[in-house]
C-alpha cells in the first residue's frame, strides 16, 4: 500500500491536519511568526512595521507594544530607590504574560491577556 493513499483514505497519519509554524513561515504565512515577536520586548516593532493587514498580527501586535510599555514602565520605576526590591516581581509578570501571549499566538487564538488586553483595545494601528 502507497503511504499517500493512507493521507486520502482518512486513515493515515493526522499530521497534514496540524499547523506547523516553521512549515506555515516557509510557505509565506508568517502571521504565527510576527505574533511570536510581538511579544518579544523591542521585537515588537519588527510585526508592527512590518504586517499592517493582518488582524490577527495586529491584535497580538497591541498586546505586544503595550505590554513593552510596561516593561520599560518597569525598569524605569525599579531605578526608584524605595521600589526595587519589587522589581523582580513585576519582571516576573511581564515574563508570565509574555509566555501566555505566545502560548496563545501558537495556538492560533485571539485571547486578551490579563490587564493587558483593555489597554490594548485602545490602541488604533
Amino acid at each position: 500500500m502507497n503511504p499517500e493513499d493512507n493521507q486520502t483514505n482518512g486513515s493515515g497519519n493526522n499530521a497534514q491536519n496540524h499547523s506547523d509554524p516553521v512549515l506555515d513561515f516557509t510557505k509565506g504565512n508568517n502571521s504565527t511568526v510576527m505574533g511570536v515577536l510581538a511579544y518579544i520586548g523591542p521585537l515588537v516593532l519588527i510585526p508592527f512595521l512590518v504586517e499592517k493587514k493582518d488582524e490577527f498580527v495586529k491584535f497580538h501586535t497591541k498586546q505586544g507594544l503595550v505590554l513593552f510599555g510596561i516593561e520599560i514602565v518597569i525598569m524605569v520605576v525599579s531605578r526608584m530607590m524605595f521600589l526595587w526590591m519589587l522589581s523582580p516581581l513585576l519582571n516576573l509578570a511581564a515574563l508570565v504574560l509574555s509566555v501566555i501571549g505566545i502560548i496563545n499566538v501558537v495556538q492560533k487564538q485571539k485571547k486578551e491577556l490579563p490587564l493587558v488586553g483593555s489597554l490594548a483595545n485602545s490602541i488604533k494601528i
